[in-house]
């Protein structure tokens, strides 16, 4: 069996506390990657980013937490067996240039973002 996950992403409510406390606890790599308008920070490694700082916001009503990510072939239908098995989901299908993900939490309430990556990008 491969790797389970492919990326994490820490769900903060203060991303630059995070990214200080990580860098100094660890010695990880934080850079800003362009993203959107904008720059998301990211961790990094000598292969590449390997998860993300997200900052939550005021209406998000989720505790800080690192959500890793579990490669999937086909989304909607991983979504659709994991609420037939007790899932709930937290976050519905979003459809980004790298692949789609959506996110669950399991029917204990721990949270895990499924990830499709487009095609060309599939190990």
């Amino acid at each position: 069996m491969s790797h389970p996950f492919v990326f994490m992403d820490l769900r903060t409510t203060d991303r630059d506390r995070s990214r200080r406390f990580y860098t100094a606890l660890f010695g990880w790599t934080v850079t800003d990657l362009p993203a959107g308008p904008g720059t998301v920070p990211m961790f990094i490694a000598t292969d590449g980013p390997w998860g993300g700082l997200t900052q939550l916001t005021e209406n998000d009503s989720r505790r800080p937490q690192w959500i890793p990510y579990a490669p999937v072939r086909d989304l909607d239908r991983l979504v659709e067996r994991a609420v037939e098995l007790g899932a709930t989901v937290a976050r519905p299908r979003v459809d980004l240039p790298q692949g789609s993900v959506a996110v669950i939490d399991d029917p204990t309430g721990a949270t895990l973002a499924l990830w499709e990556p487009m095609p060309e990008t599939r190990p």
